[in-house]
């Protein structure tokens, strides 16, 4: 392919992907899922110490598929059961956890409040108060609410209808595209009614919050009322409340292909290629993996399922196991020849034990490095797949426990699995990633090849004869498009 026929193919792409990140609607979903992923870490935060490291009976310190310390201070597994530990442990085990419900439990509730004012002020940026549309999509998600429907009790089978109770197994995971539905029509019909006009105006005299309780009376009525309607209809003609409705219609599907394995392969590829291209591939993907990733993460910390992909997964198998960060910069620390490509490494070397890849994606640079787009597009698929070998062989479990993703590689994968296994497993990912760099790296010794530091030095103090220096042709291909020094005019 000519260098003509790639320049118009990374414009294209640039501008497609470019376009398609900048979408108002996309960023709203991406920011409403981020403040909310807030509550989940804290959440996930307690439920991984109350699993790992608390539980007496399956913890990674005193259970007996841990490091079983229960059993060696007191001198055999029963004993550890029968002591005031085991029971202290539990309890604390158990109080820990009622984090989640708080947080996990009630995800769909939170995302209604986080996202009615984030639609709020990206769509009516006008509006004088904000958090009347989050009082109206709450009243309108709660009017949609199932207020009647079937339980079975455990120590039965039979099950009995439920009235006039509210099932709040959609305010978790089972609500999620209801909530973003729901407060976003909700939020809508109530400004355009407010931007119409149809307000009760108050006097000047009257304080403001007074003002707008009664300016958003008649918006608040049509935003209910519509609602109402609405859940008529649908229960009539369905037998179904919206909420159920959605979950039928919209979220089971997404879920159902959100776990192929060709959504993962298109994610995952996709991922290291817009961010080859400079573009944070969280823009896009963000809101995708919020509406089904995100939603099996909260299904796996809540004991619900054991889905396979998950961003817990993916931040274990590439983003924590540091094939975007450490890779790169372990293998140029080993295998580069270059002076140069050294004194980089000494820069991104800190943020790249905490799994911060910009330093080292925009300062080698990666980015739009033609060098580096094959390693770097790679790398995270390889590593990504890695760990689905190992998951599939049952060497580690699906990933249940929510680790902040800068935790350094193999921390991450002790703490992510609740085993050495992990730890392992990041460590294989590690070395298979660093390794996919070396024939780029030896390729960029050869195409850039260093000379003896003196020799540039003296060669940079002479004026003008650095035009034609071999340090700085390399340092033109290495560096791509960012600016380079004063005293090379030949590069410029």
């Amino acid at each position: 392919m000519s260098n003509d026929k790639v320049e118009r193919f990374e414009d294209s792409f640039t501008r497609v992907a470019g376009k398609f990140a900048g979408n108002k609607m996309l960023l709203t979903l991406r920011d409403s899922f981020i403040l909310v992923s807030a509550t989940s870490m804290i959440a996930g935060f307690a439920l991984m110490i109350s699993s790992v490291f608390v539980s007496p009976s399956s913890g990674l310190i005193f259970s007996d598929s841990g490091l079983n310390l229960g059993a060696l201070i007191f001198g055999s597994a029963d004993a550890f059961k029968a002591s005031g530990l085991y029971s202290g442990l539990g309890t604390a085990s158990t109080l820990i956890g009622l984090v989640s419900h708080g947080s996990l439990d009630v995800f769909a509730v939170l995302l209604v409040v986080v996202f009615a004012r984030t639609f709020s002020k990206k769509y009516f940026p006008h509006a004088e108060e904000h958090l009347t549309s989050v009082l109206y999509a709450l009243g309108s998600f709660f009017i949609c609410m199932p207020w009647k429907f079937t339980y079975t009790p455990t120590d039965t089978t039979d099950s009995i209808n439920v009235l006039n109770y509210m099932d709040t197994t959609f305010f978790g995971t089972k609500g999620v595209f209801a909530a973003l539905v729901i407060t976003g029509l909700a939020v809508w019909i109530y400004n355009t009614v407010l931007d119409k006009g149809l307000k009760i105006s108050m006097p000047d005299s009257v304080p403001p919050a007074v003002a707008r309780s009664f300016e958003s009376l008649i918006p608040g009525c049509a935003t209910m009322g519509f609602f109402v309607i609405l859940t008529s209809l649908s229960t009539s003609l369905t037998g179904q409340s919206m909420p159920e409705l959605f979950l039928t219609l919209l979220q089971a599907p997404a879920l159902a292909i959100s776990n192929t394995g060709a959504f993962a392969f298109v994610s995952q590829f996709t991922w290291s290629l817009l961010q080859w291209f400079g573009i944070h591939p969280t823009s896009i993907w963000g809101p995708i993996f919020g509406l089904t990733w995100n939603i099996n993460d909260t299904q796996n910390m809540l004991g619900q399922a054991q889905n396979i992909y998950s961003t817990l997964y993916m931040n274990f198998s590439t983003v924590a196991a540091g094939t975007c960060s450490v890779a790169p910069v372990l293998a140029l620390i080993l295998f580069s020849k270059r002076a140069s490509a050294k004194k980089i490494t000494k820069i991104p070397i800190m943020p790249a034990i905490f799994n911060i890849s910009e330093p080292i994606t925009f300062g080698l640079p990666i980015v739009l490095n033609p060098l580096y787009l094959i390693p770097f597009v790679v790398a995270q698929p390889l590593g990504f797949y890695i760990g689905l070998f190992f998951t599939q062989i049952g060497f580690i479990g699906p990933i249940v426990n929510n680790v902040p993703w800068t935790v350094p590689t193999l921390i991450s994968g002790l703490l992510y699995t609740g085993s050495i296994n992990g730890l392992l497993v990041q460590a294989v990912i590690l070395a298979a990633t660093t390794a996919i760099y070396i024939p780029f790296i030896k390729i960029d010794n050869k195409v850039n090849p260093e000379v003896d530091p003196d020799e540039e030095k003296a060669q940079t103090d002479g004026a003008g004869e650095q035009v034609d220096s071999p340090v700085l042709e390399a340092d033109a291909i290495a560096v791509g498009e960012l600016p380079t020094s004063k005293s090379a005019p030949a590069v410029a």
